[in-house]
């Protein structure tokens, strides 16, 4: 399939925005290849372009110790994403982006405080893998500096680093006769210093002077703080409108669109807000993996009733594997809010509580664990003994998240609306 360069694509959801029928895209975590088949689905139901947003910890080169997502370096990654679209027979539009690349964007990068020579060599490594694999949009993001813990990242800092990263981007990328790619910058994080519409406004002028003085292309999205904060599995932040609205214009002048972050668990009002402040893009990510567990947990229940009537007689474990295995993995740590981030492993087995409270958070992280598999495995095996696609059945939870973006950011045939502007041929 001929792939719209992304730029264009947000030339046209820019160009939406001045009519009633603007939108705003959703970025998808690919926490599983379930999830990958949910959003794929989706997409092609409603007809609108999705993209596909990866961090490093999630897929990464090999060398690096690839990712926690089935193992996935960036080629079977592509690889997988492509074999689920045969499979469906889809017609729409997706996008392989990077999410959170750069330097200290692994979590072992930060914990064994590489020097800033090395993370970025490692960062532009990673950088020419997702390049070769066919990645449309690579975000450049240099503010997780372990030297750095807690405090705000000098602007000049993070400016000099991001032209550093797209500058040898785009030298590669032409050294490889590769495609036009597009660029993210800035973050959400508050220690890139980008929480004010000032400082952001700030940021892109001066990174565009930069770029323009080197002959380097603009960036295609600039993240900006919209009040979205996610912990636990809930929406810990609070929408602001007005500032969303402002950071979003503002990018628009320079003819870039604003991307959002952190934008999982919102609720309808706060997702039909995103229109009128003018979203160009949102990403969602752990959401779909609780999803995911959840559905699983589920299913763990039917079948505990499958063979309290002697329909299963070899029950999977899939519900204390998959507790023990998240509690172990340590990846909840993350999401917790105060002294709970530093609970040893032993005080959290013995809150059955907090226990379950962590699989809610922390399940998906162990979809790739060998064990956790085995369960899954067996999980299903006894559904479909019994007439139930269990499969399908956790897709189809994905896609019940997704869905609800989808209609309140007015994504349905959004594709078709493209086509209207000649945006898409």
């Amino acid at each position: 399939m001929n792939r719209l360069p992304i730029k264009d694509l947000v030339k046209g959801l820019l160009e939406l925005q001045s009519s009633d029928e603007s939108a705003t895209l959703l970025g998808i975590g690919p926490m599983s290849t379930h999830c990958v088949q949910a959003a794929l689905e989706v997409s092609k139901e409603k007809d609108f372009p999705v993209m596909f947003i990866a961090s490093r910890n999630q897929v990464d080169s090999d060398e690096f110790g690839g990712g926690y997502v089935n193992g996935w370096n960036q080629f079977s990654f592509m690889e997988a994403v492509n074999k689920v679209s045969e499979k469906i027979d889809y017609d729409n539009y997706f996008y392989m982006c990077r999410d959170h690349g750069g330097p200290w964007q692994r979590d072992q990068e930060r914990e064994d405080h590489l020097d800033a020579d090395l993370a970025m060599e490692l960062g532009k490594k990673s950088y020419i893998a997702d390049m070769e694999a066919g990645f449309n949009l690579l975000m450049i993001d240099p503010t997780k500096d372990p030297f750095e813990v807690g405090k705000v990242i000098p602007l000049e800092t993070v400016i000099e680093r991001t032209v550093e990263l797209i500058e040898f981007c785009e030298k590669e990328r032409k050294n490889r006769g590769l495609p036009e790619i597009g660029y993210e910058v800035g973050t959400e994080e508050t220690n890139g210093g980008l929480t004010s519409t000032e400082t952001y406004e700030t940021f892109i002028i001066r990174l565009r002077e930069e770029l323009e003085s080197r002959g380097l292309p603009l960036p295609t999205f600039i993240v900006g703080q919209t009040g979205t904060l996610t912990r636990k599995t809930v929406q810990a932040g609070q929408f602001n409108f007005q500032n969303a609205l402002e950071l979003a214009e503002m990018a628009k002048k320079y003819g870039v669109g604003l991307k959002e972050h952190n934008g999982d668990y919102l609720d309808d009002v706060s997702l039909l807000e995103h229109l009128p402040s003018k979203i160009t893009a949102t990403n969602v990510a752990p959401q779909y993996g609780t999803e995911e567990t959840r559905a699983y947990i589920k299913l763990s229940k039917l079948e505990e009733k499958l063979t309290k009537n002697n329909l299963v007689t070899e029950p999977s474990d899939i519900f204390n594997v998959l507790l023990n295995q998240s509690i172990k993995s340590e990846r909840w740590r993350k999401w917790m809010i105060g002294e709970q981030k530093d609970l040893t492993i032993e005080e959290v087995l013995k809150d059955k509580e907090l226990s379950n409270e962590i699989i809610d958070i922390a399940g998906h992280y162990t979809f790739n664990n060998k064990e956790v598999k085995l369960e899954i495995e067996k999980l299903f095996k006894n559904l479909s003994d019994n007439g139930i696609d269990g499969k399908r059945f956790v897709i189809d939870h994905i896609k019940r998240p997704i869905r609800d973006y989808a209609e309140c950011y007015n994504l349905d045939g959004v594709t078709s609306r493209l086509k209207k502007l000649k945006t898409i041929k």
